[in-house]
This record gives structure tokens, C-alpha cells and sequence, in this order.
């Protein structure tokens, strides 16, 4: 069965979109077969992986509500061993049509059920909320992978992430594990990113991952390219640092 990672943080902008989309090109590169899945409105993961969202008929909204089966939603990408089940814009409305619905924090869950066993990984980009889309993730997810911000308020919500968590293993899916936190926009040349650092220790004392992701332009342009930062600058800080992510999690799953 594959292994279930939901990249998860309420705050916007802290790099969890391109952690989803490059974690999952590098796990495919390294010989995994991978399936993202884009969970946010937004749809960057769709089209950061050079996926047009105005030209998909259906994606995971279609398939949570039952519209289509998603082994007929699910799009190959450039990488190979890479597929991606993609967001049109009707996600949007999929938190208020899924609070009438039976068991409604379960529905990815039972959803990915029917493909798991044809993947090693399944990546969930959730959206920037701790909403009924976010909470679908988590119960459907083995682990949280949290992409944190080297920035002053990156430390901001972090406790309510942590609290969203323990409910849903109170309430729903006590498995749910914590991968990892890993830290996103580092600038070594400042005082404040090693502070972060630090006190990221203290949320999280044995789950912080080596690998930190730098600030480079390349990393942001990457997306507007519709390309991963493998295919977009393979030799680059911001590739070596996924590269580094990607082996880590391995070696944690291997152990």
C-alpha cells in the first residue's frame, strides 16, 4: 500500500505548494511511482506541473462528488512515474456541498482507497485552511509533512495546526503520524532564520528534516513555467535541497 502524505499548513505562502509539487517529482525521479493530488481551490499544484485547469473536464472535485471514478480524473505529467489528480475551479464549493454528506471528513479516504495500491506515494497539497478539504486530507493521510516559513510570524498558527491534529486523532484517525517539519525560504546570511530554527526545535524535537529549502528566484519562477524545479534548474540550490527531502523521507519509511 502506498504511503500517504497530506503537505499541510493554514498559513499561505510558506513554500507548501512547491514542497508538494517538487517532493513529489523528486520521489518519482528516484524511481517511486507517485500520485499528487491538488486538494486546494487555488489549483498551483495543477498548474505548476504545466497543467492547464481551464481545459480539464473533471478532477478531484468531480470525483469527490461522485461524478466520475478517479482512475478517470488522474492526468500523467512531463515527469515519469508522476501523475497528478488535478483541481478545476469547482473545489471551491466542494466545503459547503460536503457538510450534508454522510461521513464527509472521510470521503478522500474512501476515495484513495480505490488507487492506493497502485502507487508507493500519494502527496496531498491541502489548502491554505483548516477547513473541510484540509480535514479530509488528514484523515486521509498516514502522515503530515509542515513546510514552515523562515519568517517572523511563520510560528504563528503553528500551535492550532497542532491542535487540528490532535483532534483528528481524537476524533477521527487516531494513526495519524507527524513526518516531519521542514523549513522552507532560508536565508543562512540572516540572524532570524537561525532563530526559527531553534525555536521550530521546540514544537517539533525529533521530527525537523536536515534538508532546508532555500530562498532562491529559481524555486518561485519555476511554477509560472508550469515546471518542477527538476526539470526547470536540476543543478540548482533549490533542486539539491528537494533531492536531499525526497532521500530523507525514504530512509525514514525504510527504517
Amino acid at each position: 500500500m502506498s504511503k500517504i502524505i497530506a503537505v499541510v499548513n493554514q498559513k499561505g505562502g510558506v513554500g507548501k505548494t512547491t514542497t508538494a509539487i517538487n517532493l513529489a517529482a523528486f520521489l518519482a525521479e528516484m524511481g517511486k511511482f507517485v500520485l499528487l493530488v491538488d486538494l486546494d481551490p487555488q489549483g498551483n499544484a495543477t498548474s505548476g506541473l504545466g497543467i492547464d485547469r481551464d481545459n480539464i473536464e473533471a478532477g478531484i472535485y468531480e470525483a469527490l462528488a461522485k461524478q466520475k471514478r478517479i482512475h478517470d480524473i488522474i492526468y500523467n505529467t512531463a515527469h515519469d512515474g508522476l501523475r497528478l489528480a488535478p483541481a478545476t475551479q469547482n473545489l471551491a464549493g466542494a466545503s459547503i456541498e460536503l457538510i450534508d454528506v454522510e461521513n464527509r471528513e472521510y470521503q478522500l479516504r474512501d476515495l484513495l482507497s480505490e488507487v492506493s495500491h497502485a502507487y508507493d506515494y500519494i502527496i496531498i497539497d491541502c489548502p491554505p485552511s483548516l477547513g473541510l478539504l484540509t480535514i479530509n486530507g488528514l484523515v486521509a493521510a498516514n502522515e503530515i509533512l509542515i513546510p514552515v516559513q523562515a519568517e517572523y510570524y511563520a510560528l504563528e498558527g503553528l500551535g492550532q495546526l497542532l491542535k487540528t491534529v490532535e483532534l483528528v486523532r481524537t476524533n477521527l484517525h487516531p494513526d495519524l503520524g507527524i513526518l516531519g517539519a521542514v523549513l522552507t525560504m532560508f536565508d543562512k546570511r540572516t540572524k532570524l532564520s537561525t532563530e526559527i530554527m531553534n525555536e521550530l526545535y521546540k514544537y517539533f524535537p525529533n521530527n525537523i528534516f536536515r534538508s532546508v529549502i532555500p530562498r532562491t528566484v529559481r524555486l518561485a519562477e519555476a511554477p509560472s513555467f508550469g515546471k518542477s524545479i527538476l526539470h526547470y534548474e536540476p543543478h540548482g540550490k533549490g533542486a539539491k535541497s528537494y533531492e536531499r527531502l525526497a532521500r530523507e523521507i525514504i530512509e525514514k519509511h525504510s527504517n
